[in-house]
């Protein structure tokens, strides 16, 4: 059995922000970006080959509500639609200190560390474990050096302010390009491999 690889997704603004100075709402210089082809393509290679979604509450409270919909809508695109069953149908472990009991199917509150849940995920269980834009779950990760895989999406524009995902004081770390695309709106999607 190969060891379960921890990945994590998200989109930057080309200054590292993963929203605006407005908080976390202001995505208006993300989402148009997230419908593109080069977006939707890179969607469906982050779940691919794994087996659990592990997402803070927040993350997951929107997620719920908006995919799983989708995955029976005959008009969405086809990619959506794959991730969506995906999410759906796959083992979901929720971050929170809040949820007391599940709110949807095949998915489990843990109120503990990520580094600890990543830990006890990895032991136990085969395919890879996907963080998908949650970045109270990616934040610790990346500061204990857990993730074996980045996917980024990067768009072409500056925010000026607003939260970062590389804090200060990260661990150093290498990584490789495995992948880079590069779409119409000049978004990149990147994917970066932990060297170790």
């Amino acid at each position: 059995m190969s060891e379960r690889k921890v990945r994590a997704n998200i989109s930057l603004t080309l200054d590292g922000r993963y929203n605006g100075p407005g908080g976390p709402g202001d995505l208006g210089a993300i989402v148009p970006y997230a419908v593109t082809d080069v977006a939707r393509d890179h969607l469906t290679r982050i779940w691919e080959g794994s087996t659990t979604a592990l997402l803070g509450r927040v993350n997951a409270e929107g997620f719920m509500g908006w995919w799983p919909p989708l995955a029976d809508d005959e008009t969405a695109d086809p990619r959506d639609r794959g991730y969506a069953k995906w999410l759906r149908d796959t083992e979901k472990v929720v971050l929170s200190t809040t949820l007391t009991e599940a709110p949807w199917e095949r998915t489990r509150i843990v109120n503990a560390p990520a580094a600890d849940v990543v830990a006890e995920l990895k032991a136990d269980g085969e395919g890879d474990i996907l963080v998908n834009n949650s970045t109270t779950v990616i934040k610790p990760l990346l500061a204990a050096d857990l993730l074996d895989r980045l996917y980024l999406i990067i768009t072409p524009e500056i925010a000026g302010n607003g939260d970062r995902l590389f804090d200060d004081d990260l661990p150093a770390s290498k990584w490789t390009l495995a992948r880079q695309d590069t779409g119409n709106l000049g978004e990149l999607a990147l994917i970066y491999d932990r060297t170790r």
